[in-house]
């Protein structure tokens, strides 16, 4: 096999690396998946690394997304299926941001640029998507447990037929995801579980220097460790030590583990079951095929440990010089790497609460700041920078952050714990038996409820009304614009009689003035937004509008279109959905034909608890009752707008759901009597 010549590059600034043309990908252009990489040299695969890492920054560069942590992974990508009999052998990648090269190499680069466009590719690995991407994912921490599984599944099949190869069982999960408590879980079940021989966890380590460990020395250990003749040496002094007294036998196995782990840092694996090696540099593709086709190759190996280097925001400079190595970006241009920013709005509601919150600190030493691995997701950098010794970032652990606020709470403090909704799910047992069963005041900041765009369902925080509303002694606040979350904050600082739920959405409020502070609202009251017209048809005894959250917008919207047609509503801001304002939804049933609920959550939310008020108290015979919440599906990455179009929860479909329940025909077709 003969090495290519490079590809030819654009012109570039004296500050970015030079990128392949798009279309001049000799190497790239010829692999239609992972088994044309099977016979190219490492010569030939070093250079579909850097024609795969330029394609990747080129298509991100159009559609944003992570990347990153893609460019950290693009060698180790094209190693694993250069080595692998992939789909066959199972990868898995945690979190699945970093798969955009994976995608490229296994059969959807002509959709690459279709990346979290409605209508295309995930930005995470997705089953449905190929069958490349044997796990789904877009939480962390959840590929090792998923890999043993598969793992031992082939392994009891292949105990049913035995024609049955066993599969290599390969899961890719990085230094931050491994922080977490599931991921050990896994490594201490799969060191004592039968059929675990299989399973290799790759840690992408991308905080660790690569200088220190990664020598000539270090490299050649690390492959001397993973070759067969090193692992049948390992089993025979395995064996003769079996041969001693145990006091030795013990001896000689400690001796051997803490040798190694002087060299290579893996007693702590070797303690967990695993057999260690590393670390080796992740962008030395000469290092690691042949280490991967050692562990690919090797006899009853037990589950392994391999320990991989890499630089996030490896090969392309704008990356490697940013804080965040361009972790998540917008469009930008490839030459400079300048992204393509919204143009200056309202501020956003996290940045909102963050605010907030770091001002009521400053004269309330008892606040404090907790979240899981998202300091500026959850806008508590601006807390981090004016309190630093009363913010705390557990890492990615939603468990422990929130048990650690419930401490924190029985000593008097007032936690804040601000995660996003999807992930506060993966704490749920926490909220329930170390918070709300001990009655602890724990402030819980929910970032990203509803629906968020380009992250699809994954992120969507469509659940936490319903799983956090079925809770005794919960309360639960949902804003409908930054000034109504500035009251809500302030409110969550000062309440002490249990825990306290504020839930708000991404992206930016409505630029309404703020004052200074917020105000402390009454717990449990709405307010009336907007008081039925003279002329809405008292016949039909008028139609109210509940809306929770950031849906008022759209029914004031609605109800201008009602009022277009001489059936003005009543439009009610209910800030809380628990308690229950159940004076005011009493005024409502009793005085309109028609109440709406309106809702950014899934059914089994805001308006069943309103329905089952409304029927213990026989109002629910008094009025025609329509909640509209998100449907009972999965909403794919959109626009928001859109998102909210295909739930139907839009200002037409308002009015369309008010006129159905009058029995009355509107325009468009929305809605037919």
């Amino acid at each position: 096999m003969t090495t290519l010549p490079p590809a030819d590059t654009v012109a570039s600034s004296p500050d970015s690396t030079p990128i392949p043309t798009l279309g001049r990908f000799p190497v790239l252009d010829r692999v239609r998946g992972p088994a044309d990489l099977r016979n190219l040299s490492v010569d030939q695969l070093r250079q579909l690394a850097e024609e795969l890492r330029a394609e990747t920054v080129d298509a991100v560069s159009t559609t944003g997304g992570h990347l990153g942590a893609s460019l950290g992974v693009v060698e180790l990508t094209v190693a694993l299926h250069a080595v692998f009999d992939t789909p066959d052998d199972r990868v898995i990648w945690d979190v699945g941001h970093q798969a955009y090269p994976h995608k490229i190499l296994t059969g959807r680069r002509e959709r690459i640029r279709t990346l979290r466009q409605p209508g295309g590719l995930s930005g995470f690995t997705r089953r449905s998507e190929s069958d490349y991407d044997p796990f789904g994912a877009a939480h962390s921490s959840t590929s090792i447990s998923a890999g043993l599984g598969m793992a031992v599944a082939h392994h009891l099949r292949a105990e049913r037929e035995p024609s049955y190869r066993e599969r290599n069982v390969i899961a890719v999960i990085g230094d931050g995801s491994i922080s977490a408590g599931m991921a050990y879980e896994a490594m201490n079940n799969a060191g004592a579980v039968e059929g675990a021989d299989r399973l290799i966890v790759v840690l992408n380590d991308n905080e660790m220097s690569i200088a220190p460990p990664v020598g000539a020395m270090s490299n050649y250990l690390t492959r001397l460790m993973s070759s067969r003749q090193f692992l049948g040496l390992r089993d025979l002094a395995g064996k003769v030590v079996k041969k001693l007294p145990d006091r030795l036998e013990r001896t000689a196995k400690r001796a051997e583990e803490y040798a190694r782990g002087m060299i290579t840092g893996g007693t702590l694996f070797e303690e967990l079951g695993f057999y260690y090696v590393g670390p080796v540099d992740g962008h030395d593709l000469s290092q690691l095929v042949p280490i991967l086709r050692n562990l690919r190759d090797a006899e009853d190996k037990g589950p392994i440990l391999l320990h991989v280097i890499t630089e996030k925001g490896r090969g392309y400079t704008p990356a490697e010089a940013a804080g965040d190595k361009y972790h998540a970006v917008a469009k930008f241009n490839v030459v400079t790497g300048e992204q393509k920013k919204a143009p200056p709005g309202p501020p956003t509601y996290t940045s909102v609460f963050g605010r907030e919150l770091a001002r009521r600190a400053a004269t309330d030493d008892r606040l404090v700041a907790i979240t899981a691995a998202m300091p500026s997701g959850t806008g508590l950098d601006a807390f981090a920078r004016a309190h630093p010794n009363r913010f705390f970032d557990v890492g990615i652990a939603e468990q422990h952050a929130v048990t650690f606020a419930a401490g924190m709470a029985t000593e008097g403090m007032r936690p804040f714990c601000a995660i996003y909704s999807t992930f506060l799910q993966r704490a749920y047992d926490q909220v329930v038996h170390d918070v709300v069963l001990q009655n602890l005041p724990v402030r819980f900041a929910i970032d990203r409820a509803g629906l968020v765009g380009a992250d699809g369902a994954t992120h969507a925080g469509a659940f936490d009304i319903n799983y956090l509303g079925c809770l005794p002694n919960m309360t639960i606040m949902a804003p409908s614009d930054e000034l109504e979350l500035l009251h809500m904050t302030a409110t969550a600082c000062a309440y002490d009689a249990g825990a306290i739920a504020l839930r708000y959405p991404r992206g930016s409020g409505l630029g309404l003035d703020l004052p200074v502070a917020g105000e402390i609202l009454p717990i449990g009251r709405g307010r009336i937004v907007r008081e039925m017209g003279r002329q809405s048809g008292a016949e039909q005894g008028g139609i109210a509008i509940l809306s929770l959250g950031t849906r008022l917008g759209e029914a004031l919207k609605a109800a201008d279109q009602l009022a277009a047609r001489g059936l003005a509503p009543t439009v009610v801001d209910a800030r809380f959905a628990k308690p229950l304002d159940t004076a005011l939804i009493d005024q409502l049933a009793r005085n309109h034909a028609v109440l709406i609920t309106l809702e950014e959550g899934a059914e089994g939310g805001f308006g069943a608890y309103v329905m089952h008020h409304l029927a213990r108290t026989g109002l629910l015979d008094r009025v025609r009752f329509r909640p509209m919440t998100l449907p009972d599906t999965f909403i794919d990455h959109n626009t928001p707008d859109e998102q909210y179009n295909q739930a139907g929860l839009n200002a037409a479909h308002i009015v369309a759901t008010a006129m159905q329940a009058l029995g009355v025909s509107t325009l468009n077709g929305l809605a037919q009597a």
